[in-house]
This record gives structure tokens, C-alpha cells and sequence, in this order.
């Protein structure tokens, strides 16, 4: 790709990106002068994008709403983008396998040979997600959402009435999707698998969005999992110095804790769970001697479970 035409990938990429942009910013960003903006402006409205000029101190440009946008032109990293998102889709639990592999085709075929030779050369074992979300079921959700509609839905085999809810957020975590909901029933905050949602239509009527339990959805649904309300933290967080390298016990730690090393033979491990024997799970699945640091609600879980395995042992 020449750097004219890459350079007017860059700036129709930009014109996509916000409403207005100052011509001197873009030239900026560009690293080219005002002038060569405004050839490269004229080249793409050539092309029939319709973009327009915006007057003020500092002028602009606006590529307009609605625009019947020309085949489609991508650069290397939005070529190979799509082809890993599409290919992902799989794993997302949402059933449109078949849609994106055609949209795969379809895009693959307005783009030039050099990137359609590249996005073929993508190719990986995608691991297929058992739970299945309808793609009507994620589109009612989210479009209630977005309207701030109280939304209506049958839930899972239970033989109860629909509930009615006011949907805050649709979070995907870990393979599954899930709508954040203030449940008009219960009068809290409820969390849904919408595998498990049927939506019911009409939807009710309009409503002022709740402040979250949490800073964002995300976090309340981390923090649901960890027995928090607001938190994403374990309740029970424990330390103890672990007989193994670090290099041994950090792979296998992830996200629920840290490990530092102590020497080349030990390091410290703090690790949360729901508990304080589930803290002493966590260390003991790695098959190595430990020293419990603390807290002494730790230490007194680690009596206890020794007294346990004690009782459990034949005579």
C-alpha cells in the first residue's frame, strides 16, 4: 500500500472515530501539513464519502451521518481485526456462527488480494462455547438497555410469572452473558443468564437508570462471583510462604492472588477465596510444604483442617 493510500485509510479511520475534527489536529495526528489534509479530504469525497468542511476558527472536517459509504477499504490491522473477530465468534456463546463466517466471505471478497491472501493465512482452533445465547435474546436485551425499558422475560423452567425488570447492563464473563437488572419484584439488584431468558414483548414502559451497586457492571458481576456486593475481592485473603520457586506457583495463582519470591527455593503466596479453609485449598493443591503467615484467622483455620485430616486418617 502506498503512503498516500495508507495515509487516507488513517484519516477516513479518523473521520469515523469522532464527530469534528480541527484540520490542524488531523494533520497533526497524520504528520502532515493542512494542505495535504485537504488533497486527501477531496480524494476520499471522490471516492463518494460525504464529508464535510466545518467552519470556525480553527475549520475541520465531518465525515456525515448516514453516508452511503463506497466498498469497503481496509488497512493491515483492521484486515486482520476482522478476521480474528469473526473467527472468535465461537467462543462467545452467541449462536451466529454461520452469519460470520459468511460475513467472512463476504468482506473477505471487496478487499484487495494482498489482504485477502493475508487474512487467509489466519487460521486457529476456535473452542466452541456449550452455553448458547440467541442472537434475538442478546438483541431485545440489549436494545432495552439502551432505551431504558422496563424489560418483561420468562426465566428458566421455573413456573412463576415473568419477571419484570429495569435492565441496567449486559456483561459477557467467562463464556457466558448476563443482564444487570433492578428486579421489580424483589426490589434489588439481580444478576440473569440469558440463555435462560426468554424476552416477552411488548416491552413496559420507560424508566431513570439506578446508580450501579458497583462502579461499573462489570465489577458488581466480579464481585457477585467473589461473595462481594460492590467489590471485586475474595472476603478471605490469606499469606503463607510456599516451598517452591516462584516461577512454579505464578502461572497457577492467576487473578485470585500474587506471588513473590522469597529464594530460589520458596516464595510468598496471598491468595483469596470464599473462604479461609478454601484459602488453605488453594495452597495445599500444589503439593508443597508451607508456612501460614497470616491473618490468625488463617492460622486457626489451619489447626482446625489439620485436626480434620487427623480424624480422617485410619487407625
Amino acid at each position: 500500500m502506498s503512503g498516500s493510500s495508507s495515509r487516507m485509510l488513517t484519516l477516513l479511520s479518523l473521520l469515523q472515530s469522532r464527530r469534528d475534527w480541527p484540520g490542524a489536529v488531523l494533520a497533526d495526528r497524520l504528520e502532515v501539513t493542512p494542505r495535504t489534509v485537504r488533497r486527501d479530504v477531496e480524494r476520499l469525497r471522490e471516492l463518494g464519502y460525504r464529508i464535510t468542511a466545518v467552519k470556525g476558527p480553527d475549520g475541520g472536517y465531518r465525515l456525515d451521518a448516514g453516508s452511503e459509504l463506497p466498498p469497503l477499504l481496509f488497512d493491515d490491522a483492521q484486515a486482520v481485526a476482522i478476521a480474528v473477530a469473526l473467527q472468535s465468534i465461537p467462543a462467545t456463546g452467541v449462536d451466529i456462527d454461520e452469519g460470520a463466517a459468511r460475513a467472512l466471505a463476504t468482506v473477505r471478497q471487496v478487499m484487495p488480494s494482498r489482504l485477502r491472501h493475508r487474512i487467509d493465512g489466519i487460521r486457529f482452533t476456535r473452542v466452541g462455547n456449550a452455553t448458547r445465547v440467541d442472537p434475538a435474546v442478546l438483541e431485545a436485551t440489549t436494545a432495552a438497555v439502551r432505551d431504558q425499558v422496563v424489560l418483561r422475560f420468562d426465566y428458566g423452567d421455573v413456573d412463576r410469572p415473568a419477571r419484570r425488570t429495569e435492565p441496567h447492563a449486559v456483561v459477557a464473563r467467562g463464556g457466558r452473558w448476563y443482564l444487570l437488572a433492578w428486579d421489580l419484584d424483589a426490589d434489588d439488584w439481580r444478576t440473569f443468564r440469558l440463555d435462560r431468558l426468554t424476552p416477552r414483548i411488548p416491552t413496559g414502559p420507560s424508566f431513570t437508570p439506578r446508580p450501579l451497586p458497583a462502579v461499573d457492571a462489570q465489577t458488581y458481576l466480579a464481585a457477585r462471583a467473589k461473595g462481594s456486593e460492590s467489590v471485586d475481592r475474595w472476603p478471605c485473603i490469606g499469606e503463607v510462604v510456599l516451598a517452591l520457586p516462584a516461577h512454579e506457583v505464578a502461572p497457577w495463582v492467576g487473578v485470585d492472588g500474587t506471588v513473590t519470591s522469597v529464594d530460589d527455593s520458596s516464595c510468598r503466596v496471598t491468595i483469596g477465596s470464599w473462604s479461609w479453609v478454601g484459602v488453605l485449598a488453594a495452597v495445599t493443591r500444589f503439593d508443597a510444604d508451607f508456612t501460614v503467615v497470616g491473618p490468625d484467622a488463617l492460622v486457626e483455620a489451619a489447626r482446625t483442617l489439620a485436626e480434620r485430616f487427623g480424624a480422617a486418617s485410619p487407625r
